[in-house]
């Protein structure tokens, strides 16, 4: 079965879809608005908040400034690269950022490779949760990001990655 809720936060609601299996629910996907690749909730999924009472309460932690790590069990999606480049994102500390070029050569794809590092970034289906807004341009550019590029900073000022800019 299926499920999914949405919660509120700081960057809109995010929409929680998650499936029950042999051994407990799991988180499948976090998304924001607008992002390009969302989870769409056809019909026959079930609308329940309380399968995503941890995952709420983590985000809501996260965004009050009390977590630094989220606590979940990754779902085995995805192709074998984007695992590992996936695993390569769950290893940036809070409060820091890396580029596109560190995490291909930390999964052992030369420079011709960062493309396909950045399409497997891209296809990261739990934003937050697997940090890829952590991610930037090797020249300190903030390139690509699923929420958008706005969600991105705000995130990156929120961990004390960036100073927060004066109006």
């Amino acid at each position: 079965m299926r499920y999914w809720s949405t919660t509120a936060g700081p960057l809109g609601d995010l929409l929680l879809v998650g499936e029950e299996s042999g051994d407990g629910f799991t988180l499948t996907s976090l998304s924001m608005p607008g992002r390009c690749e969302a989870a769409a909730v056809p019909a026959g999924w079930r609308h329940d908040a309380a399968p995503f009472t941890d995952v709420t309460r983590q985000l809501a932690a996260y965004f009050a400034g009390a977590l630094t790590r989220f606590d979940y069990r990754p779902t085995p999606v995805g192709t074998a690269f984007q695992r590992r480049v996936w695993q390569a994102l769950e290893e940036i500390p809070y409060g820091t950022s890396t580029t596109y070029g560190r995490i291909a050569e930390r999964v052992g794809v030369d420079r011709q490779g960062v493309q396909a590092v950045g399409a497997a970034i891209g296809a990261n289906p739990l934003l937050l949760v697997r940090p890829c807004h952590r991610v930037i341009g090797a020249d300190g550019s903030m390139r690509g990001y699923a929420g958008g590029i706005e969600r991105k900073v705000h995130l990156l000022t929120h961990e004390g990655v960036l100073q927060p800019m004066l109006l």
